[in-house]
């Protein structure tokens, strides 16, 4: 993906601390606190523009959402939605995914939402990929027992790659759809790519996969 370069961004971002958290290392155990309830916290790793977990934090306004972008360029438009939506419980961290125990002490957070990564589709870059078995063992390192993975994408081979990994991880796959927009799921809320992806008629891919208790 080509960013084009917005040189205010960092200025915007640093206006407004009561959305996009400043220094969120220091929120790592906090997080209850910082949302003020006791309420589960769902995290969504590259967020993207936002329209995703603004969505479901309209959706679900007794779950806690932190959206993760590490682009400052794209996380100023994610922004944008939270200052207008007014949600009080959405934050977003800019930061990079992969250090999310910097910011998250083991069972602050219930799920992670994986939409439309990266498909890193060349075999020696397998390890980038967020549904990599690193990335697993990153994700449920900040979980309680049976936190849970929920990944949508477009592309087929990621898909089948994830669901192997998920797999292979020991992790148990409590709902699979090979064409979500066809299918009896409810509830769905679209990212920007969903919309794009599927005006063309592209199938998207959806799982929902959880930690099963280690022997």
């Amino acid at each position: 993906m080509r960013l084009r370069n917005k040189p205010w961004a960092r200025e915007k971002i640093s206006a407004h601390p009561q959305y996009i958290i400043p220094n969120p290392e220091e929120a790592k155990g906090h997080w209850h606190e910082i949302f003020g309830n006791n309420n589960p916290v769902h995290i969504e790793v590259g967020t993207g523009k936002g329209q995703f977990v603004t969505g479901m934090a309209k959706q679900n306004p007794d779950i806690n959402y932190i959206g993760i972008e590490m682009y400052e360029s794209v996380i100023v438009t994610a922004l944008d939605r939270l200052i207008e939506a007014g949600l009080p419980n959405l934050k977003l961290l800019n930061v990079d995914g992969a250090e999310l125990l910097n910011y998250f002490e083991k069972g602050e957070v219930g799920r992670v939402y994986l939409n439309f990564s990266d498909p890193w589709p060349k075999s020696r870059h397998a390890k980038r990929r967020l549904t990599y078995k690193t990335f697993l063992s990153l994700y449920e390192s900040l979980m309680p027992e049976g936190g849970e993975v929920h990944f949508k994408t477009d592309n087929q081979g990621l898909f089948e790659f994830s669901l192997k990994s998920f797999s292979e991880y020991g992790m148990l796959l409590t709902f699979v759809s090979l064409d979500l927009h066809n299918s009896s799921f409810e509830g769905n809320v679209m990212t920007e790519y969903e919309e794009k992806f599927s005006a063309k008629g592209q199938r998207i891919y959806r799982s929902e996969a959880r930690f099963q208790p280690r022997p």
